[in-house]
């Protein structure tokens, strides 16, 4: 007789957002076309049951930061959709959060609405303030909606916050790194980094250093 830990599925749950690169996107409640973007991001948002402002702004900046857009240049993966000055439109999808239960799905890891509308306005609230609040988009809360998407490449990331409680002094940490990052792209690669990218190579010649625009090559929080 076998014996053992019995396998349980990861239940955890955290805030989900499927995030894709579009040319364009629109959605549409029954016969009428309420959006529409042109190039940038459109996001599936799923808000679980536990989800807390800490997840909303993880969440928001990831969004805003994501570097899927090339540069001025045709470098790829290098701007973000604040950089390019592109549009974004965020959807409401609670069945981000479905637990299959056999071949049917389970939504009540889903926060539900009366509590989930005002959390969602809050998110977009938050994202209006960070970035151009007329380029942030926006479906219809609740709405049987028809989704529309261009997809530009395709490139689809998913995203899911961080779980746990979460350290003040190390999300400090966390987001000053984040800025030293974004100010060292700004004025482009240092003389120190050119240096000690050689010394790795002379170190170890069969190290790859990445192929250019490779974003698995840098680290971000």
């Amino acid at each position: 007789m076998r014996t053992g830990k019995l396998c349980v599925p990861n239940t955890t749950k955290t805030m989900k957002a499927i995030v894709q690169r579009v040319t364009k996107a629109t959605v549409t409640v029954g016969e009428e076309q309420i959006t529409s973007i042109g190039r940038g991001l459109c996001v599936l948002l799923g808000i679980s049951v536990e989800d807390t402002q800490k997840d909303a702004e993880y969440i928001v900046r990831k969004i805003l930061n994501l570097r899927l857009f090339e540069d001025e240049t045709g470098r790829a993966w290098s701007k973000s959709v604040m950089d390019r000055d592109f549009e974004v439109l965020c959807v409401s999808q609670f069945t981000l959060q479905c637990i299959l239960k056999g071949n049917k799905p389970d939504f009540h890891s889903a926060m539900p609405a009366e509590l989930a509308r005002p959390f969602y306005s809050s998110i977009l609230e938050n994202m209006r303030s960070t970035y151009k609040p007329e380029l942030i988009k926006d479906g219809l809360f609740g709405a049987k909606m028809q989704v529309h998407i261009q997809n530009d490449g395709p490139v689809t990331i998913e995203l899911i916050s961080p779980t746990g409680p979460v350290d003040p002094k190390q999300l400090s940490k966390q987001e000053k790194q984040q800025q030293r990052k974004e100010k060292m792209r700004s004025k482009g690669p240092s003389e120190s980094g050119r240096e000690k990218g050689a010394l790795r190579s002379r170190q170890d010649p069969n190290a790859s250093s990445g192929a250019e625009g490779d974003v698995s090559s840098e680290r971000e929080p």
